[in-house]
């Protein structure tokens, strides 16, 4: 899939657990695990904002555009 998601690396930047950053936005814990590990298939843009509001930056901090023809070069 060609859109990457750093959430793992803000929650890093930002040395924040998953556990703090759940109770904070308000979503359960296997719904964040699911968006952290990549394996969402959408996001809802007001989750997006909770997201971005609680890890201080912006929406292009978590999201990224990958395109496969690239991603097939860089394996």
């Amino acid at each position: 899939m060609p859109i990457i998601v750093n959430l793992d690396v803000m929650m890093a930047k930002r040395k924040i657990s998953l556990n703090e950053l759940s109770e904070r936005v308000d979503l359960t814990l296997s719904n964040l695990s699911i968006l952290k590990t990549g394996k969402a298939k959408a996001i809802r843009f007001s989750t997006l904002e909770a997201i971005c509001k609680a890890l201080d930056c912006q929406p292009g901090d978590i999201l990224e555009y990958v395109n496969d023809e690239k991603r097939a070069t860089n394996r």
